[in-house]
């Protein structure tokens, strides 16, 4: 399964937020969606699962439209927000409940606690947890359909140093079993050992597309990279 993005554009107002925004996302392997707050990361997300509409271009999943799928969670596994949850529920009730809405059982919802190292915290109330724990939920919601898709939005956000070194070893096991994994971040750093192809974005526009061996070829450091190619990519709102 893949995500493929075409020539997606949107205003909000004044703002042009995605200009011919291109790129896709292929399985079996790491893309890190990088580029400066304001870039047009999250709306591009956002327009993928169908929460915004384009002023033009297509977003697609598998070949359709997110809006068609029949079983969304089972095709693509998405975190967007790490608050997006009742806060008065325990972790393991949030998922009990996503669960039984795709018509899956208590035994998956099980497993994806153990894979995101939740299970010993599972039945506290999840308006008590971290940032990096909310991270963790909403991880372990993304793979309750066992998707072939995964994308995450700033997943690094409120992680310690332990949990970031779990998050770049857990999302390379995710695209190691063959799946089409989306991370994005507003950091190059959170991606230099975790992804294997870069989608550089400043400005609602593609800066490079291409593999992280390259931009290190061309640029001498992934870092040095992402300063001159987003140079002048002022931040918007």
């Amino acid at each position: 399964m893949t995500i493929e993005v075409t020539d997606l554009r949107k205003r909000f107002g004044s703002t042009q937020a995605l200009d011919s925004m291109t790129f896709s996302v292929q399985p079996g392997l790491v893309t890190g969606f990088v580029g400066p707050n304001g870039a047009g990361k999250s709306t591009t997300m956002r327009v993928i699962l169908g929460l915004d509409a384009p002023d033009d271009g297509t977003a697609l999943v598998d070949g359709q439209p997110y809006q068609a799928i029949r079983r969304p969670l089972r095709t693509l596994g998405s975190l967007l927000d790490a608050a997006a949850f009742q806060p008065s529920r325990t972790a393991r009730n949030h998922l009990l409940w996503l669960a039984h809405s795709q018509g899956l059982d208590g035994t998956r919802v099980d497993e994806v606690l153990r894979l995101t190292g939740l299970t010993d915290v599972a039945r506290r109330r999840a308006g008590g947890y971290s940032l990096g724990m909310r991270q963790r939920l909403g991880i372990a919601a993304a793979l309750l359909g066992d998707p072939p898709t995964i994308m995450l939005d700033e997943p690094f956000n409120g992680m310690d140093p332990d949990g970031i070194i779990w998050m770049r070893e857990f999302l390379r096991s995710l695209a190691e079993e063959g799946r089409a994994v989306l991370v994005s971040s507003h950091l190059m750093g959170e991606l230099q050992d975790t992804a294997h192809h870069l989608v550089v974005v400043g400005r609602g526009r593609v800066l490079a597309d291409t593999t992280v061996p390259e931009l290190v070829r061309l640029h001498g450091s992934l870092e040095q990279a992402y300063l001159a190619l987003t140079r002048g990519a002022v931040e918007f709102r």
